[in-house]
């Protein structure tokens, strides 16, 4: 029997050798692109070992998500996807103050507080503010298959941009700089494909604070 669509989507099959935290962060950078992610939840305890719930601001992103990510390999493991049985506290919550304004702004806040306090990265103000912006306006090289990243932030590492880069065609590795957190190059089998990636992560945000700049790199 299906399970009706729902905000919170329910992930299995994570490879649970990752850090919590780790993996709310690498949850949160690859699921926010298709949407505002309102709450993560993993927890490491022995029943809970391998799973997640991720819950989305709005239906159509978490059913996006879904269907564009069920069976993507993250951390090596193909992730099984499904919509969580029930609607989720923070869901809930936000459900239950319709028609009641002053609550409902009040608990809408309280409802977006738990990803900020297990991930330490959202905006205190403006959550609702986009997870990543195309209005960054970055000076450019002349077309490249090789794309130069900065920007990053410290706890920025391969598997991340991996997940980032390689839903796109063409895509064929990233590579890290020994001892700069801050700066990466992908490399793309044509300028071209490397191109359409550019233009739809430019100003992706992995944290609230570092929105990634993306420039060909020089030749």
């Amino acid at each position: 029997m299906d399970i009706r669509p729902n905000h919170t989507i329910y992930i299995n099959n994570i490879n649970d050798r990752v850090k919590k935290e780790e993996m709310k962060r690498s949850l949160y950078a690859l699921f926010s692109q298709f949407g505002q992610v309102i709450d993560i939840v993993a927890m490491k305890t022995m029943k809970m070992r391998g799973q997640a719930f991720v819950v989305f601001k709005e239906l159509a992103a978490s059913t996006n998500a879904l269907r564009q990510l069920q069976g993507f390999p993250f951390y090596n493991k193909p992730m099984r996807i499904q919509y969580a049985k029930t609607d989720s506290e923070v869901i809930a919550k936000v459900k239950g103050t319709y028609g009641d304004k002053e609550k409902k702004k009040d608990k809408k806040k309280k409802a977006q507080e738990p990803l900020a306090v297990s991930l330490l990265k959202k905006p205190a103000a403006g959550s609702g503010a986009p997870v990543h912006s195309n209005a960054v306006q970055v000076p450019d090289n002349p077309p490249n298959y090789i794309l130069f990243l900065n920007n990053l932030p410290e706890e920025t590492n391969e598997m991340m941009l991996s997940m980032l880069f390689n839903q796109f065609p063409g895509f064929k590795e990233v590579r890290l700089v020994p001892g700069k957190h801050d700066i990466s190059f992908v490399e793309f089998e044509s300028d071209t494909q490397a191109g359409v990636a550019k233009d739809a992560l430019q100003g992706f945000r992995i944290t609230a604070t570092c929105a990634m700049k993306i420039t060909y790199a020089k030749k």
